[in-house]
């Protein structure tokens, strides 16, 4: 996928299949769109090309109401990618561009620069100084600037009638219900963020773990045990998640630690890696003493591997944490 780092990067396009928004999560709804933007550029031989915006506009308008976003802007990007999309153009969110008028964001971005021919979006799209845009004014300005308007229905989860949405992902995330998450968004929800030291007490207990800073990551889900996969470049592996504090050890900081299943040779300082979540095992709560942890710890792995599908791994040494 080509990516176009503002709209001085964009060159000229013998017409194109547009489609617009944050596409934060990536949910089914995001995939409807953009698989219908793909399906139509084929159909008229064209590129089919995504624009989204950096900052999230929130931030911009608002910064006292910012919310961490659910996925980074290079998550975003890969998501676009794996859904077939031919270029994705990411737009400087200002507020001088927040105050194009519908028809000047029309005339400027999706004809002059984009050449659109069609234009794929949801039914709730709005665009233009104060979301004043919407379909109808959408098709009224593809009518004066003869690109096609193509809008996708609502889709809702046959099931509660809800209308899948990023509100929903977070609503679940927030409940500790990563299983409700990955049913929104298709897939585990996931977080994505550099390995970092921590105290090492993972290690020391025989059950050493990859720290995230929880606040650099994305959005994680309420503090607890999961079960879930952590990658790292081309290899995926069955781990079990501490997202928390450490109350037992007094720790304020809140971070995102995995632990491999049955490995204690990895070394993944410095690396990218990403962290999936498909099951809470437990909340998180403080222990009385190193004992009782680590039986705690056994049997989460053992949950974990059960979840998973995978071998319950051989336990540490007994005389692990005293290493």
């Amino acid at each position: 996928m080509q990516i176009f780092n503002g709209v001085e990067e964009v060159p000229h396009l013998d017409g194109a299949v547009v489609t617009i928004g944050m596409f934060a999560g990536m949910h089914r709804g995001h995939r409807a769109v953009l698989a219908r933007t793909v399906e139509r550029a084929r159909m008229m031989g064209l590129r089919s090309v995504a624009m989204t915006f950096t900052p999230h506009p929130v931030l911009v308008h608002h910064p006292d109401r910012y919310i961490q976003p659910l996925s980074s802007v290079s998550q975003r990007l890969d998501a676009l990618e794996s859904q077939g999309i031919d270029a994705t153009l990411l737009v400087n969110y200002t507020l001088e561009f927040a105050a194009l008028t519908p028809e000047e964001f029309v005339r400027t971005h999706l004809v002059e620069l984009l050449s659109a021919r069609a234009v794929v979006v949801g039914e709730d799209a709005r665009f233009g100084v104060g979301n004043s845009g919407d379909i109808a004014t959408l098709r009224e300005l593809g009518a004066t600037y003869a690109f096609e308007v193509d809008v996708v229905e609502d889709l809702v989860d046959p099931t509660s009638g809800r209308r899948w949405s990023s509100t929903w992902i977070r609503e679940a995330l927030a409940d500790g219900d990563v299983e409700a998450a990955a049913y929104i968004l298709g897939r585990p929800h996931l977080v994505r963020g550099e390995v970092v030291h921590g105290a090492h007490r993972g290690r020391e207990l025989g059950y050493p773990t990859a720290n995230l800073k929880a606040e650099d990551v994305g959005v994680v889900p309420i503090d607890g045990v999961y079960a879930g996969w952590l990658t790292d470049g081309d290899v995926r592996y069955p781990a079990a998640i501490s997202v928390g504090t450490n109350p037992t050890f007094g720790d304020e900081s809140r971070t995102v630690e995995a632990h491999v299943l049955g490995r204690d040779d990895l070394d993944l300082y410095g690396h990218l890696v990403t962290v999936e979540f498909t099951h809470r095992l437990r909340p998180m709560h403080a222990f009385d003493g190193i004992e009782p942890l680590l039986v705690q710890m056994r049997q989460d792995v053992i949950e974990t591997a059960r979840h998973l599908g995978e071998p319950v791994p051989l336990p540490p040494c007994e005389d692990a944490h005293a290493r």
